[in-house]
């Protein structure tokens, strides 16, 4: 039976819950819970919540408060003092209180705003869960897993067999013999599982902004695909005109100038698909975030061979988001739109803004893919 307290918590969280679902393109674009991020939940700044209070009602004025004085009015003292350093202001102030929510819980809210579809994955059986199920009864084991009414039976049983058991005084009293506990069983079961290549294009044309968007986007995507996969990888590939793997830090923290070859970006990405990835085991999702600037169309149609015989067909899905910058000429989008119109494997997306952002996730994530 769930206690009085379960109850105002789980109305609490829906009422959190909803004020999240009604401000999430808002954290979106701000990209306010990134850097709250703990391993699985984020820590999230929810505005003015009116928490539930008593009010008299209008034949029973009077109580604590109550006397000479206006509200407002400090007790004990003189309006402006405190233990504080600054001055008392006369404004309100903006309040808001930090709520921790999963980031299953957070997945799920992406889901509903973007209304995005589960994904259909195509591999399994490279990672191995183990799950527990309990599948009897026994005499020994740890109190944890005690069976209280198998226990009562068995005391109830061997009382009424020794004539000790009193229908006018039913004391039952169980011994030593008469515990009873469930007994569990340890399944191997094969896992869906998936890895994400995120690429991105850090030559000097790449301003601070565009890679923040690149990492706003990124969470989300991991958000969603951690949710829809078991088991997951990440990798992380940044380029100018070399390539090279890096860690998430160094992959969203790069300071990096020169040219740009994409090709370079793509030739890594396919050695590290057919050396670690099998396609019959894994569902393989490259992400691809430049500005769409290339070194050269040689390049461009280097590329385009790359992704049409080794990319495409081992992935899921290929995408390419195209972040604006001042600096970039933006050509490497309408080249990919050309070369792979109509192809359902490849989608591509524009991100002129942060505002941009949720549409672009829907671009990538909305075909179930």
């Amino acid at each position: 039976m769930s206690l009085k307290i379960d109850q105002d918590h789980t109305r609490f969280r829906k009422i959190v819950r909803g004020k999240i679902r009604d401000n999430l393109r808002q954290y979106i674009s701000k990209g306010e819970m990134l850097g709250k991020q703990g391993k699985d939940v984020v820590s999230i700044p929810v505005p003015h919540i009116d928490i539930p209070r008593f009010r008299f009602g209008g034949k029973q004025q009077g109580g604590v408060g109550q006397g000479e004085g206006e509200a407002g009015d400090p007790i004990g003292g003189e309006p402006g003092e405190g233990d504080g350093r600054d001055k008392a202001g006369s404004d309100p102030g903006q309040h808001a209180i930090e709520v921790e929510l999963s980031l299953e819980e957070l997945a799920d809210l992406l889901g509903e705003e973007l209304s995005l579809p589960n994904i259909k994955p195509k591999g399994k059986s490279a990672i191995v869960d183990q799950k527990e199920r309990y599948v009897g009864i026994r005499r020994v084991g740890p109190n944890s897993l005690r069976h209280f009414k198998r226990t009562f039976r068995s005391a109830l049983r061997r009382q009424i067999a020794l004539g000790s058991y009193d229908p006018a005084r039913p004391v039952i009293i169980p011994t030593r013999d008469d515990m009873r506990y469930r007994s569990w069983k340890t399944d191997d079961q094969p896992v869906t599982n998936a890895v994400l290549i995120y690429m991105m294009d850090v030559s000097g044309s790449m301003g601070d902004e565009q890679k923040e968007i690149v990492r706003i986007e990124s969470f989300w995507i991991d958000t969603w695909l951690r949710r829809q996969y078991k088991g997951i990888e990440t990798r992380f590939i940044i380029h100018d005109a070399a390539a090279r793997e890096v860690d998430r830090d160094t992959f969203f923290r790069t300071r990096e100038s020169g040219g740009t070859m994409i090709s370079s970006a793509y030739k890594l990405c396919a050695n590290m698909i057919e050396h670690d990835y099998p396609t019959t085991e894994w569902n393989i999702y490259p992400f691809h975030f430049s500005d769409g600037d290339n070194w050269s169309a040689e390049d461009t149609l280097t590329c385009v061979d790359i992704l049409r015989n080794r990319i495409i067909p081992a992935s899921n899905v290929f995408c390419y988001g195209q972040v604006d910058s001042p600096y970039g000429s933006g050509q490497f989008i309408k080249d990919l739109r050309q070369h792979f119109v109509g192809h359902e494997g490849v989608i591509v997306s524009e991100i002129a803004n942060r505002d941009r952002i949720v549409e672009s996730i829907r671009d990538f994530l909305g075909k179930g893919k």
